[in-house]
């Protein structure tokens, strides 16, 4: 787990390539579920327009994401997932969830597998879902322990990782 650390601290000390940052990962799920909607559907589970439900996870999503990114703005904390936190954020919306921006984008898949109908784009999520986890939180999370200590363990005990 340290050498994900420490790989978290300097992306260029695990690898001199370019890491594939959670947006394009979200942007390539979005197209799948397009894809296997309009290819290979499996029949439709929502009528239309009761489709038109699915606006409301796809807005909070936005919502939810957009909100976890100003708190790492307001806090001077970057973004993107590589480059090592100087605070530990856990106001606004963390204080419900420690990945908002994730979870925002999951929200955002739900609401688009509802708005299309189909079955099949479901099938995506919960692929999205585990390359989330397995390429970016276990190591944010193990470098958050090793920076934050203490103060990142009352929190993880206080504040779900997910909703």
């Amino acid at each position: 787990m340290v050498s994900e650390v420490r790989a978290l601290e300097n992306p260029s000390a695990s690898s001199p390539r370019r890491r594939i940052l959670p947006p394009f990962y979200f942007l390539g799920a979005l197209a799948a579920m397009m894809v296997l909607d309009l290819t290979f559907p499996l029949g439709r589970w929502i009528p239309w327009p009761w489709t038109l439900l699915g606006t409301a996870p796809i807005l909070l999503g936005f919502a939810v994401a957009s909100s976890g990114r100003r708190r790492f703005r307001h806090h001077d904390t970057p973004v993107r997932p590589f480059e090592p936190s100087r605070a530990l954020v856990t106001d606004g919306v963390f204080r419900y969830t420690r990945n908002p921006m994730y979870g925002g984008l999951l929200l955002v898949l739900a609401g688009t597998g509802v708005l299309l109908g189909t079955i099949s784009p479901l099938l995506v999520i919960p692929v999205f879902l585990g390359l989330i986890e397995w390429r970016f939180v276990r190591g944010e999370e193990a470098f958050l322990q090793e920076r934050f200590g203490a103060a990142y363990r009352e929190y993880r005990a206080r504040v779900r990782r997910w909703l």
